[in-house]
């Protein structure tokens, strides 16, 4: 019997016998860490070579196997030596003299100790049988590399019963290592082996249970992975990156300042740092501090990036340059994405990235909600931000520099992400600064080191010019305070706080229309503030027939409606195919990729919403895209609908875009009311026109006495409520409204003047 004891045994057991004085091992691991997920790792490779990995609970041996150990050995059964001795030798004759008389002994003792137990001659016979099995069908490769100086790994994986406990301790006996991983912990083992006789109890610092659904099938697929990994990588980098580990701690930016030659001390090592400062620690001497440290990066001669708000997307020709599939796996998605990788000269530095680009992939692809578009597009990106930022950082690079990427405002994306991923296993700092607090930042990763302070600051430019250089004084910054005090979480809001909402739809009875009315969006159900961006309830809905009968006192009901911010349709249809409009020559160049290419619109001469503030325009793209990607309109990306759609809504009429452009989405929502009492078709424009204005905030109402057909017939989603409050009458004829001051109308003698620019 060998003895299992050493003080290393998780080190020691991947040594050969003559170096470990022929101890051979069994463990048990009852938790999980960083450390056992290493060391399973590593011990199932060595059990995949020459040993065994066994998932609990092993099944007991089929009818057909017994009838075959029945067929070789005959019924008969005695706790003797000799009878064990011979039924092993005839059932398993591949094993060597010394490995029978080892197995032999091993049997023998477990016998007799579960005889100690109180257990019967049938029951003893029982387990014979069924340790010969799993012998025979589980093991018959293993057993006969008993006795070797690398003895064979046996993993086991599970809650284990007393036979199995004894098959694993033969085992042992042996010669073979033998580890236990505990999923359930030690509770049920305790009540087998109570003393800890059997096995060697490993017990590890920050210890937890193994996470739910854990198995060493994992293991089986995690290297697979790596073996795939293997191959794409070619030869692995001589060189490796010490992130982190020679930082200080609180003072990054002083840090970063370091040479490289100065943070450590191995010369196959370079020494980066991957950190976030959120927050921000001074407000009075943030910038300023920002503005010194780009000063010094300046004189140092260091090659540094500093990129702000959001990374450019590739487009246009460096889009079509790169193979997009289809791909028949992750692996082949990798190895052509490497192809277009324009690599620095330096060889190590070639194989840092392929390992760096590789490792980062294949991890974001494992995640749930990935899905094989978006793992493409993502590589994608990364292949064309390393292209495009590879040469500044890298392209005079040796061992042991260090570049330098400072990005503010913080991961918009994940594949913004997954790029500073990548770049931070590479010989270079980068540095996230997240100085807004109300601004998530979507950077995640095991190494990244995080300062968070309590104060926040809106920054959208990195200070690099002291003539631009801002630095508010103590007094703003008290201000502010109060602001966030005053208007965060208060149910008080400042005028034009918000600068992104999201509509929804509230699903009302027809008499709550006229008490929802007048309500602002904030005393709403629904209303909801969620980061930078809030929820706007809105109505839309149709509104057909005539309540009582009574066409003076539906048009009273409408008159009433009429608010200073109302748009009114009463000369159907608001917009013909037949108008002109400028935008639709340009509308094939304007999507790319279901989204609005902004850059283009904004270039083109005939763009009409240049004099809107710029976060009112980037809120139209934003919706534009919306409708566009939501498929609400019949036709979106089938016939051509996603032009006519970008056409319609860059050439909206003047008053409808200063509704938008004075949209406080807390406060009370613009008007659309739509009057159709004839049988003149609404065109595609109008349908899209009222959809658009649902999902920037507006209300929506349209009245029709007739119970026709209107804008719905475009819709291909059932969005619009309909009412239906009394007696369809036809011919009604449209009266005289008066409109408030500030409200605009859309009737013949008014149509070219909707239109005009500004």
């Amino acid at each position: 019997m060998l003895d299992q004891n050493t003080p290393n045994a998780m080190q020691g057991i991947f040594l050969p016998l003559d170096a470990r004085q022929g101890k051979a091992y069994f463990l048990r691991i009852p938790g999980y860490n960083d450390k056992v997920e290493s060391f399973a790792l590593k011990a199932y490779s060595a059990a995949k070579k020459k040993g065994a990995v066994l998932q609990g609970r092993l099944q007991s041996p089929t009818e057909s196997q017994v009838s075959y150990y029945i067929e070789i050995l005959g019924s008969d059964f005695s706790l003797d030596k000799f009878f064990i001795g011979r039924s092993i030798a005839r059932f398993l004759p591949e094993l060597s003299n010394s490995s029978c008389s080892a197995l032999t002994d091993a049997v023998f003792w477990a016998l007799g100790d579960f005889k100690a137990l109180g257990k019967t001659d049938p029951m003893l016979r029982n387990m014979f049988i069924q340790l010969m099995c799993w012998f025979y069908y589980k093991l018959r490769i293993t057993l006969p590399h008993i006795g070797d100086n690398v003895p064979p790994m046996i993993l086991y994986g599970g809650k284990v019963s007393r036979h199995e406990l004894y098959f694993l301790k033969i085992l042992h006996m042996c010669g073979c290592d033998v580890v236990l991983f505990q999923y359930d912990g030690q509770d049920s083992y305790n009540t087998l082996d109570p003393q800890g006789k059997f096995s060697q109890l490993v017990q590890l610092d920050k210890m937890q249970p193994f996470p739910q659904g854990y198995s060493l099938k994992q293991l089986e697929q995690a290297q697979a992975a790596a073996d795939k990994r293997s191959r794409l990588y070619g030869f692995a980098p001589n060189i490796k990156a010490a992130t982190n580990v020679w930082l200080d701690g609180d003072h990054i930016l002083t840090d970063i300042e370091k040479p490289p030659v100065t943070r450590g001390k191995d010369a196959n090592t370079f020494y980066n740092a991957f950190c976030r400062m959120t927050g921000v620690p001074d407000k009075l001497t943030y910038q300023n501090e920002l503005y010194k440290f780009y000063s010094n990066l300046k004189s140092g001669g260091r090659c540094f990036v500093i990129e702000e708000n959001k990374l450019p997307v590739p487009e246009g020709r460096e889009l079509n340059n790169i193979d997009r599939g289809p791909f028949r796996s992750t692996e082949e998605m990798i190895s052509s994405m490497l192809k277009h990788i324009k690599m620095p000269p330096d060889g190590e530095l070639k194989k840092l990235i392929t390992k760096s680009f590789i490792d980062v992939l294949f991890e974001e692809s494992e995640k749930p909600d990935m899905k094989t578009p978006r793992l493409i597009t993502m590589a994608v990106c990364t292949v064309y931000w390393i292209n495009l930022y590879g040469p500044q950082l890298f392209n005079s690079w040796t061992m042991p520099m260090v570049s330098l990427f400072i990005y503010l405002g913080g991961c918009k994306t994940s594949h913004e992400a997954a790029f500073f991923r990548i770049l931070s296993r590479l010989p270079c700092d980068v540095l996230i600064l997240s100085p807004n607090l109300n601004s998530k930042c979507m950077l995640n990763d095991n190494t990244l080191y995080e300062l968070q302070y309590s104060d926040t600051l809106n920054i959208t430019e990195y200070p690099k010019d002291s003539s631009s250089l801002q630095i508010a004084t103590a007094a703003y910054h008290a201000e502010r305070q109060l602001d966030t005090e005053l208007y965060q979480d208060t149910g008080i809001y400042r005028d034009y706080q918000y600068q992104e909402a999201n509509s929804i739809i509230l699903k009302t009875m027809y008499e709550e229309i006229d008490i929802l009315w007048r309500e602002e969006a904030k005393y709403r159900p629904s209303f909801d503030v969620v980061g930078n961006s809030v929820n706007v309830p809105v109505l839309f809905a149709k509104i057909s027939g005539v309540r009582d009968s009574s066409p003076n006192k539906y048009w009273k009901t409408i008159q009433q409606l009429l608010t200073e911010n109302t748009f009114l349709v009463t000369d159907v249809p608001l917009v013909s195919p037949q108008f002109p409009n400028p935008m639709k020559v340009h509308c094939a160049s304007f999507i790319k990729g279901g989204k609005i290419r902004r850059s283009e619109v904004l270039n083109a001469p005939e763009y009409q919403y240049r004099h809107l503030r710029r976060e009112t325009q980037e809120y139209i793209f934003d919706k534009i895209d919306l409708l566009l990607n939501s498929y609400i309109i019949k036709g979106t990306y089938q016939n051509g609908m996603e032009y006519l759609i970008t056409a319609t809504l860059l050439n909206l009429p003047a008053p409808i875009v200063k509704l938008i452009q004075g949209f406080d989405f807390t406060k009370l929502s613009p008007k659309f009311v739509y009057i159709n009492t004839g049988e003149t078709p609404i065109s595609a424009e109008d349908s899209i026109i009222a959809a658009f204005l649902s999902l920037v905030g507006f209300d929506v109402l349209f009245f029709v006495p007739t119970g026709y057909q209107t804008v719905d017939i475009y819709f291909d989603k059932n969005i619009m409520a309909e009412h239906k409050i009394g007696e369809y009458m036809y011919d009604l004829r449209v009266p005289s409204f008066k409109m408030p001051k500030g409200a605009a109308k859309k009737g013949k003698s008014l149509f070219g003047n909707l239109f005009k620019k500004e």
